[in-house]
């Protein structure tokens, strides 16, 4: 007993440790809050309307005592779904609730009461229609995030028909058995309806979400979801793995060792957070692609910096007579993936490079005149553009130093001022040109951010933004819409209502 008491203690005093060491802290997580979820809402409504607009109910016949009835053709004409309603429901789901609702019909009508032959058309409509929906969200095997189930019910309080012609008593005596029967095949059309365009439509646009794709020609991202969403009744967290890698080397994992953001604001619709490791896991990506080199030769090199490395090198260069007049290289090379750091003052991003100035004689072995460590501080500021995370670099701090000696690392002190100016007007828009493009945040085609506001922290960075639809969701969910197939084998057209009563 004594034994089983100490492995139990034991136990509960790793568990804390377990459970942190089983989390995989995010490299970016994204916030939608309730703001944003009345924009998604309009968007939704409008596109449920049009859902429930193409329903297809079956067509109704019968027969009561000598009349034959047959309805058919029934097309929905109208909706007016005013009162709806759009939340969270912890821990996973949205709930989609549309009430006293209305639904008008047109239909034919066709009739046969003895040697009376009667045909038209029927205006109808469905009142107090009640829809509560509540969607399941997952995340798939891919790690993206998806609607993994729906429950619907859907109720019609009453139905009433208006019926005109020359048998426009006889229909009235049979309204009961026409709208009791439409009312009862119209109210079971509306969920199926709704799981097809959840289950089938709307999981299409989730499907243009950014998962794991490539950035550029050299590096790509890991946007796959780290576990199913965060539901509160304000807020729906997403953490997402938010880490680059080289293209070749796509399965390399960076191991996350960066403070997990930390998401408290919902004021506004949506907020993305990055940690440190979002940006590292970028650098490093790059490094071991072997990108971050420049290299400056000939006219490239800035005039006066030529003559002043020129004069540097005086006593190397003249040692070389053949090669005085040889044009220069600069070759500035990253040594170490740079690290970023951020900061409730500001982000910035350390690198330590090596420079190395040669002579390069048309024909002949390039010469080496230095080889020199360059330590470097970049100030960063990170802004969203419609979807697209940039950044744009600027040198803060600069430090270049001898591999060799102390003696030479004095020497080149007279260098430190030029090549600083160096880096600023020509390496520093070369760079800021690479990082231009920027890279896609994962949201849904047809939705982008405005009016964004960046907050820096201790080890993240959160932007909070409102959200807006460039596209409707109709609009995405046809671009991506598979071609039908062609059936197998030709079919025949469903035949038309008959005109013939004797066919009723």
């Amino acid at each position: 007993e004594m034994a089983a008491s100490s492995c139990c203690l034991l136990l509960f005093l790793l568990l804390p440790w377990l459970v942190t060491a089983s989390h995989s802290p995010p490299g970016c997580k994204i916030r939608i809050t309730s703001k944003g979820l009345d924009l998604v809402k309009q968007e939704g409504l409008h596109f449920v309307e049009q859902e429930l607009q193409n329903i297809t109910v079956s067509d109704l016949h019968g027969k009561e005592g000598q009349f034959h009835y047959n309805i058919s053709q029934v097309k929905v004409v109208d909706l007016q779904l005013a009162f709806s309603d759009l939340y969270f429901q912890p821990q996973q789901h949205l709930v989609f609730n549309i009430n006293n609702a209305s639904i008008s019909l047109r239909f034919r009508r066709q009739l046969l009461y003895w040697f009376f032959y009667d045909i038209g058309s029927i205006n109808a409509s469905a009142d107090g229609v009640h829809i509560h929906t509540v969607l399941q969200l997952a995340k798939d095997e891919s790690g993206r995030l998806k609607i993994s189930n729906i429950t619907c019910n859907a109720s019609i309080a009453r139905m009433h028909a208006g019926f005109s012609g020359t048998l426009r008593k006889v229909y009235e005596f049979l309204s009961t058995f026409i709208v009791t029967g439409m009312r009862f095949l119209l109210s079971q059309q509306i969920c199926p309806s709704l799981e097809h365009a959840s289950l089938v439509l709307l999981n299409s646009v989730l499907d243009t979400v950014p998962v794991r794709n490539y950035v550029d020609e050299h590096v790509g991202i890991d946007y796959s979801l780290l576990r199913d969403p965060a539901v509160s009744t304000d807020t729906l967290d997403l953490d997402f793995k938010g880490m680059f890698f080289p293209r070749a080397r796509e399965n390399q994992e960076l191991e996350n060792h960066a403070v997990e953001p930390v998401i408290k604001e919902t004021e506004r619709m949506v907020y993305v957070a990055f940690s440190e490791y979002f940006f590292d896991s970028a650098m490093h990506a790059y490094f071991q692609a072997g990108v971050l080199a420049i290299e400056l030769r000939g006219e490239k090199v800035p005039k006066d910096l030529e003559v002043l490395l020129r004069a540097t090198f005086f006593g190397t260069i003249f040692m070389l007579s053949p090669a005085v007049d040889a044009p220069l290289r600069l070759v500035l090379q990253v040594s170490a993936p740079p690290r970023c750091i951020i900061k409730p003052s500001g982000t910035s991003i350390s690198v330590s490079a090596f420079l190395n100035i040669s002579l390069v004689p048309p024909g002949r072995p390039a010469v080496q005149l230095s080889s020199m460590a360059m330590e470097t501080k970049l100030s960063a500021k990170v802004f969203l553009q419609g979807k697209a995370l940039r950044v744009q670099l600027d040198l803060r701090r600069f430090r270049i130093y001898s591999k060799q000696s102390a003696l030479e690392s004095l020497a080149l002190f007279s260098l430190q001022a030029p090549l600083k100016t160096l880096l600023q007007l020509t390496i520093m828009p070369i760079i800021n040109e690479r990082t231009k493009k920027g890279v896609q945040i994962p949201l849904p085609e047809g939705m982008d951010f405005t009016k964004e506001v960046v907050t820096n922290h201790a080890g993240f960075i959160t932007v909070g933004a409102d959200l807006h639809f460039s596209k409707g969701l109709r609009e995405v969910i046809e671009k991506y819409r598979p071609a039908p197939t062609a059936p197998a084998y030709p079919s025949s057209r469903p035949a038309e209502p008959s005109m013939d009563p004797r066919q009723l």
